[in-house]
């Protein structure tokens, strides 16, 4: 075989596997996403992100466990969590949080050491000032 034609062959083969590669990488990467819900939105058997705020009075231990409520940011409907794991310092009643998970008879069961802390906008109005 003519050692140009050899080259040729070999850049054309590498290329079709680089491309296959990057689509199974690109496809991976959104299989695997879950979508981002407030609590009003959750439907059983589906993972989700689960975003809002933490409910006051609603944080409690159980066992290993850390068991509060999340609310609709903009609403009164909320939905019970389960979770295990690390706790973000800046976790508090109040605070905006997000946790990755799904809905399970009701509650919310959380992954191990998914939940993450927004912190909160220093450029958001200060309702105190008038």
């Amino acid at each position: 075989m003519d050692p140009t034609r050899k080259r040729k062959l070999r850049l054309v083969l590498a290329l079709g596997v680089a491309v296959l590669l990057a689509s199974a990488l690109v496809y991976t990467s959104f299989s695997a996403s879950s979508e981002a819900a407030k609590p009003s939105e959750l439907q059983p058997g589906r993972a989700y992100e689960l975003t809002g705020k933490v409910v006051d009075n609603s944080i409690r231990r159980d066992g290993e466990e850390l068991v509060f409520r999340v609310r609709d940011r903009d609403g009164t409907e909320s939905v019970p969590v389960t979770y295990s794991g690390t706790v973000p310092d800046p976790f508090r009643e109040g605070r905006e949080v997000i946790v990755s998970g799904e809905l399970e008879r009701g509650t919310f069961v959380a992954e191990r050491d998914s939940l993450v802390t927004k912190c909160p906008s220093k450029f958001t109005k200060d309702e105190q000032s008038s």
